[in-house]
Order: structure tokens, then sequence, then C-alpha cells
């Protein structure tokens, strides 16, 4: 019974990862269907109504005026448009954030600083204390580590029509040949931003407002019920919550909105495990609706989909456990072999996969050697997402069982070329964590059936421990290893 218990969940498990890529496949085929179709409105704007700029802050100092000097450049009409730097920081950012609003307020610009005196609701918090002061009929939010073009108004706002109640635009990456670690991150946003928003619009699937970078109507974040900061996800959450009162979602994939990236595994992580635990926690509180709601089938399915895709983690970190008790239950017992024949189909799942990201990278690689640039980086992300299944596998399985966290910031750096100095980083506190060591110690397991295929003579699953061996152990020095801390220039 033992050995059937085994075989059964590694089958589920795989068959999960496996619907996983077919649902990948599915946006691809979407995303390369609605290509023809996207084309994004050139006309000018006649008239140009009121927007607020939200800026929530805590703690970035070593980018706050980064920011604030690129959003006060934005080209718009000055008397149609106010900003808010919502400032929840404890250190000298706020220090910094008040000479520059003082600064800009001289020269006529309509910046505000504002501070609540603590930190309830996180980020949601902040964004729905500043929508009771702002003006604006239009919100645009950015975070922290992002620089807008200086059009970035004038194209998004464009894009409105009386059924909009958001215009998301794609991330660019402002250091992404910094490290090993910026390219894989890229590569990885890239396919997110192309193939799975574009496909899931072009699929009439509900998408999501991204954090940052987009701009939504007012009355739209009034009529869903405002921010909430039950999920980690508030962005991910009220999104679906606008889409099922019946507002469009607008996604324009050639406004690119440049970011930085985190320059080391632990501010990833820190990233990683907001997003993956938000999404779901933001499914356990929206799937009940949506199965509710008149969307037809077809959109409740991507909706499942959607809402649950981080649950790949938890499905692959399990199927790669329990990968190694099978391999052994195959040696003892011969007549279990055809099973392990039926796998052949996951080939396909890789396949669709790999097919997914080459879409994205033909494009949004830029410049030649796409095919070159594909071959290099796919494999290393794939090997290093599956290094990150213990982590992001444990954030969503406290999000399906309601375990709740506080609002975790990803520290930023101000680091965006290699030649950038390095010192302190006030923000890191460096520690090896229980994840780590596990991370490590899962390298040493998958060292171990590495080993087992030989001494069994099977080396069916040989290349499959192989990478995963591999992606553990990057992810653990990467975790563990001495770094020097970012700082602002």
């Amino acid at each position: 019974m033992l050995e059937w218990g085994i075989i059964i969940f590694y089958s589920i498990f795989l068959l999960f990862i496996f619907l996983f890529s077919l649902g990948q496949l599915h946006l691809t085929i979407h995303y390369l269907r609605g290509r023809k179709q996207r084309k994004e409105n050139a006309t000018p704007l006649v008239k140009y109504p009121m927007v607020t700029v939200q800026l929530p802050l805590y703690n970035e100092k070593y980018v706050a005026e980064r920011l604030i000097n690129c959003i006060c450049r934005l080209d718009y009409p000055s008397e149609r448009l106010e900003i808010q730097v919502l400032d929840d920081s404890t250190d000298e950012t706020s220090t910094i954030v008040a000479s520059l609003t003082a600064k800009y307020q001289r020269s006529g610009v309509n910046i505000q600083h504002i501070q609540r005196g603590n930190r309830k609701g996180f980020k949601a918090g902040a964004l729905a204390h500043g929508l009771k002061l702002a003006a604006g009929e239009f919100i645009a939010i950015f975070d922290a580590d992002f620089m807008p073009e200086n059009d970035f108004l004038t194209r998004t706002l464009r894009a409105f029509d009386d059924q909009t109640g958001v215009v998301q635009t794609r991330w660019g990456h402002l250091n992404r040949e910094y490290s090993l670690l910026t390219r894989l991150q890229a590569f990885g946003l890239d396919a997110h931003f192309s193939i799975e928003q574009t496909g899931r619009s072009h699929a009439g699937s509900f998408i999501n407002f991204n954090g940052t970078a987009g701009v939504w109507r007012r009355r739209c974040i009034e009529e869903a019920g405002g921010w909430s900061a039950d999920t980690l996800t508030e962005d991910l959450d009220l999104s679906y919550r606008a889409q099922l009162k019946g507002w469009k979602f607008t996604y324009l994939e050639e406004c690119i909105s440049p970011a930085e990236l985190p320059v080391i595994m632990p501010a990833i992580k820190s990233q990683q495990y907001r997003w993956n635990k938000g999404a779901a926690e933001t499914a356990r509180k929206n799937l009940g609706q949506v199965f509710r709601s008149d969307l037809s089938l077809t959109g409740k399915v991507h909706a499942l989909f959607h809402l649950l895709n981080s649950s790949v983690f938890i499905c692959l970190l399990l199927a790669a456990v329990l990968s190694v008790p099978a391999l052994w239950i195959k040696s003892i017992d011969p007549s279990f072999t055809p099973l392990f024949h039926a796998g052949i189909i996951f080939i396909a799942g890789f396949l669709s996969i790999a097919w997914f990201y080459w879409i994205s990278v033909r494009a949004t690689h830029k410049g030649k050697g796409k095919t070159g640039y594909f071959l290099r980086t796919f494999p290393v992300f794939l090997i290093v997402s599956m290094g990150l299944s213990l982590h992001n596998g444990i954030a969503v399985a406290e999000g399906l069982l309601g375990i709740r966290s506080n609002f975790i910031r990803t520290p930023k750096f101000n680091i965006l070329k290699r030649q950038d100095r390095w010192q302190e980083n006030s923000y890191i506190t460096p520690k090896i964590s229980i994840t780590s060591v596990i991370e490590g110690l899962l390298m040493l397991y998958f060292l171990a059936a590495i080993g087992a295929g030989i001494l069994w003579n099977d080396f069916g699953l040989m290349f499959f421990h192989g990478m995963l061996a591999l992606g553990f152990g990057m992810v653990f020095y990467y975790s563990v290893r001495p770094v020097k801390h970012a700082a602002s220039k």
C-alpha cells in the first residue's frame, strides 16, 4: 500500500505540472493570435483629466531621490497633475523626501509629502489613505524602484475608454545585465509581461494590475471596494474584485516602464515570497466569487489556473522529493515500470514551457542573437526555478492555509551597472535561514539520488535529479554567500 501511495501522489503532482504547462501553451497560442491586433492608440489627448501619482515609500533612502526626480519630470500639464509621496518611513528617507518635496513645491510642482504615523495596512493602507486626499480622476502608482518615461501618462490615458478601469504597462529592467541573477529575473518577468498578460487579455480572461507602473480609474477602485490589506498582493486582489464588477483591464505591451531588479538572493526571495503567498491568499479569498459569477466556463478555468499557478512550486517540490522513493520502488518491483514509461507525456509539457519562453524571447529580446540568448538562459532559469521550489512552495502553502504574515518590502539598492560601487546597505541583515539550510540538504539529497540511480542501473531520472541538485545548490550558495551590500551613489 505504501508503494502505491507514493506512486499515486507522485503521479498527481506530475499531472498538475503537466496541466500547468498546457496552460502556458494555451496562453502562448493566444498571444500569437492576438499579436496583429495589439496596436497602441496614438491619438493625441484632447482633454487632460486630473491625475494623481501615488508613490508609496517605506525606508527607501537609496532610491527615493531618484524616483521623485523622475516623477517630477513627467510630461503632463502641471495644473492637471498632483504627486503624493506616501511616506511610511521610519528612517532618514523621510528627511530626504521632505527636502525634495519642499524644493519642487518652490518650483511650482504640485507634490505632497504625506505621512500617516503608522504602517497600518502596509502598502494597501498607504494607498487607501492617499486616495482619500487625492484630487485625481485617475490614479497612477509607482513603486520606489521604477523610473517611468516622461510620456507615461499621455500614453496610458489614451488607452482608457468608458469601460476601462486599469491600464497596465510592461516592466522594463534598468539593470538586466548586472549579473546572472538579474538576467534570470528579467528572463522570467519578460515572459509574464509579454505572453501571460497579453495572452490572457486576448483570451478574454482576467488579467491583473501588477502593483506598479499602471493607472487606475478612481471610480473603479471605489466601486470594487477599495484597497484591502488582507492579502500580501493587494494589487491582484483588487484586480479580481474590479473585474468581477464588470470593469475592463487594458494591457499595453509596447509601453515599457523601467525598474531596478534585486541584485542578491535574499532580496529576490523576499519578493518571491510576497508574490507567491499573496497570490495563494487571493485565490483563497476570491475563487469562490469567481465560480459563483456569470463568467464563462473558460474564463473560470483561466482564473483558477491564474490564481493557483504558484502552486506548481508545491507540486514540483513534492514530485521531486517523491521521485527518489519512486525510483527505488521501480528497482525492487519491475511491475511499476509501465507507469514510468507513461511519463513520456511530460516531455510534451517541457516542450510547451520551452516554447512559451522562446516566444517571449522573440518578442522582448532586443538585438541579434535571440537563439543564443535563449539557449544560454532558459536552462539556467529552469534550474534556479527548481531550486526556489522549497522557498516558494512554503509561501504558497502558508497562503492557502490562511497563515498570516506582515508585508515585507523588497530592499532596493540603486545598483544598475557592473561598475557601480558597493558599500554597506543598512536594510540587509546577513543571516542563514532554516530554509537555506534545508535547500543545502536537498542538494545533497538529489546528489545521493544520482548515486542511487547508478547503483540501481536506472538512469531515467538522472538528468532531472542533476537539475534539482544544481538548482538547490545554486540557491543555497547565493543565499548564504557573504556579499557586499549595495548602496546609493
